[in-house]
This record gives structure tokens, C-alpha cells and sequence, in this order.
């Protein structure tokens, strides 16, 4: 009887320090899969915040492991990111790197957050993270660097925007970082147009783009409340301006009207009218 209970109490022992080994290894695996977050390139002026979730195991294979992670990014710059490339290296508790994966952010707009999937290898799980992006001479990322560019408009001093945003009047030098940008140009008395833009990673500053304004082919009448109405102005009186748009004649009162710019044209003299002289009268 005291040998079986002896027997029955081992094996309670074993089964206990089998679970307490279990619940020390989750513990601890939990511990290692809490949240992280970075702020780059430092926390004192910092241009991004990453926010990694917690990493899920998602397969083994002779001690490599295949990590997954939802990471947050937010932007905290005031200019749009439209491409940048960093290596998080995966450090274990004594600061020695065991893995990495690439992280990509595109089109990120001031103060947008986005959310990105973050695969990696691994010999073991993240007890801390570093990011590390490809960079200039300056130290800035090449897909975040921006150059100075000389904006020049025919005729000069042409509203400028950039990417729908208020780039001042012509000329002007800009900054723009890498990747595709539109500038549009407006100015009375011309039609508006826009440009494409594209800045290489690799653009050596210095450089300059001219647009030409094309002339409007129609009248321009701006309205106090805003709207532009393009077509031909048929009469001015003190009390109101007739508008012919698409065949079509409308009348506006004086007042509504802010400013009217009218496209020369060219006039064209009737031939005179020569009487003829009829036949029966006296030379």
C-alpha cells in the first residue's frame, strides 16, 4: 500500500513540473510577443511611428522559425511618404540579431496611419526590434529625400499647386521628393493646365521644368461667388452683363460680375458697298 502510494505521488510530481514547465515557456513566449513600437529615425524629431503587433508563429522548420506581425504606421511628418523601404532585424535579449524581413510604406499622407502584413525568418522570437533603411550621404532614406526643383511658367507669375496642394506663383522652387507628382498652373487671362513630374531616387538637384500657358480661346467672366463662367460677353451695361454660353444668351447683373477678361479676336472689316451707278443718269 505505501509502495503504490509512493508510486502515485511521483507521478503527481512529474505531471505537476510537466505543467508548470508549460505554463513557464507560455508565459515567457507571451511575454516575448508583446507589442513594440519605434518612432524613425529617433523620438526626438521622428518622421515615423511603428506600432508591431504581436508576432504569430506560423511554421517551424529546424530551430528557423516564420514569423507574422500587423504592423501600424502612422506618419507623423507634414509631407506625403510615397515610397520607402526599411530591413527590421528581429535582436534577441542580448542585442544580437537572429532574423529580418522588408517593410515597404507607400503613399502615406501627413498624419495617415496604415496598416501593413510584416513576414520574417527567425532562429527565435523578437525580444526587441531595430530598423535600418537604405540611405544617402545625408543619412536620408533615397525614397524619402526630396530635391529642389526650379518651376518656371510662359508667362510668369501663374498660381502653382502640387499634388492639389499650394505650391505659390511662378517662379518658384520647390522640394519634392521621389516619385510621380502633377503641378497645375493656373492665371487670368489663360487656360489652366498641368504637368507630370517624375523625380528619380538618384535626381541630382539643380534642375528646372517650364510650362507654357495656353491662351483661352473663349471669354472669362468670375462671378462674386465664385464660379468661372467661360464664353462670349455680347454687351456690358451699368446694370448688366449678357453672356453667351453654348449658343445659349444669359444675363447677370452687374453686381454679381467680379471681373471679366475678354480674348482678342480678330476683326474682320465688311468690303465696302459700291452703289451702282444706273444707267440713265447723266454723266
Amino acid at each position: 500500500m505505501l509502495q503504490i502510494f509512493s508510486t502515485m505521488k511521483s507521478q503527481l510530481l512529474w505531471v505537476a513540473c510537466f505543467i508548470f514547465i508549460i505554463v513557464a515557456f507560455v508565459f515567457g513566449r507571451e511575454k516575448s510577443e508583446t507589442a513594440m513600437t519605434i518612432f524613425w529615425p529617433n523620438t526626438t524629431q521622428p518622421t515615423l511611428k511603428l506600432t508591431f503587433g504581436r508576432f504569430a508563429e506560423l511554421a517551424s522548420y529546424k530551430g528557423e522559425l516564420s514569423l507574422q506581425s500587423q504592423v501600424l504606421i502612422e506618419n507623423l511628418s507634414t509631407k506625403t511618404i510615397p515610397q520607402a523601404s526599411f530591413t527590421v532585424y528581429v535582436l534577441d535579449k542580448n542585442k544580437v540579431r537572429v532574423g529580418n524581413g522588408n517593410l515597404i510604406i507607400s503613399d502615406l499622407a501627413p498624419s495617415e496611419q496604415a496598416k501593413v502584413v510584416l513576414q520574417m525568418f527567425s532562429v527565435g522570437l523578437p525580444a526587441s526590434l531595430e530598423l535600418a533603411a537604405k540611405t544617402d550621404a545625408m543619412g536620408v532614406p533615397t525614397s524619402m529625400r526630396s530635391v529642389p526643383l526650379k518651376v518656371i511658367s510662359v508667362p510668369p507669375g501663374a498660381a502653382l499647386k502640387i499634388d492639389g496642394r499650394d505650391g505659390g506663383v511662378t517662379p518658384a522652387i520647390v522640394n519634392l521628393t521621389t516619385g510621380n507628382h502633377i503641378l497645375e498652373f493656373s492665371k487670368d487671362g489663360y487656360a489652366t493646365g498641368s504637368a507630370p513630374v517624375d523625380i528619380k531616387p538618384d535626381e541630382a538637384p539643380g534642375g528646372s521644368i517650364t510650362f507654357e500657358l495656353g491662351g483661352l480661346s473663349r471669354d472669362n467672366v468670375q462671378l462674386r461667388d465664385g464660379n468661372v463662367l467661360q464664353g462670349d460677353v455680347i454687351s456690358v451695361s451699368m446694370t448688366s452683363v449678357v453672356v453667351r454660353i453654348d449658343g445659349k444668351d444669359q444675363t447677370f447683373d452687374r453686381n454679381q460680375v467680379k471681373e471679366i477678361n475678354l480674348v482678342e479676336r480678330e476683326t474682320m472689316q465688311p468690303p465696302p458697298v459700291v452703289q451702282p451707278v444706273s444707267s440713265g443718269a447723266k454723266q
